[in-house]
């Protein structure tokens, strides 16, 4: 699930407007958000985020952790962008479903859902000590949470 135009615009306003918020230019094509320990450039066709040791690039569909390329599956990918995307709002698993795996969730399990969050918090966690990004919110879903 890569973001359509319209979904990256979206992802800009939002950004922007946090910008705003946080007393910043909105002029500036590096968005910094305080609020959320977040960095985004626009270069050129990229679209890059920045939080703490945390690197994601949605058109390179690459996301590094302290400066080392973490290797995500596709849906693992696909989950982390839904996530990044607005950082501290709370997906139920059934809109994690629709929308990474484009199904009603009648054909797709919660635990499948877990499994793979499981599998990409540990891809991200590259230290016992290493930050976690992604929370769980009992028996509701998930959400990107800036540590």
């Amino acid at each position: 699930m890569l973001l359509n135009a319209r979904q990256q615009q979206e992802l800009v306003k939002y950004l922007l407007s946090k910008e705003k918020q946080n007393g910043g230019s909105a002029d500036n094509l590096c968005i910094r958000s305080g609020a959320y320990g977040l960095q985004t450039k626009m270069e050129g066709i990229f679209t890059e985020i920045h939080m703490g040791d945390l690197y994601f690039c949605l058109e390179q569909r690459l996301v590094r952790v302290d400066g080392q390329v973490v290797d995500l599956t596709a849906k693992e990918f696909d989950i982390l962008a839904l996530l990044i995307t607005y950082p501290q709002r709370v997906y139920t698993y059934e809109l994690i479903m629709e929308l990474v795996w484009n199904e009603d969730a009648a054909f797709y399990s919660r635990k499948g859902v877990s499994n793979h969050m499981s599998n990409l918090r540990k891809k991200l966690k590259r230290t016992p000590d290493g930050l976690e990004y992604i929370k769980n919110v009992v028996g509701v879903g998930y959400k990107f949470e800036v540590p």
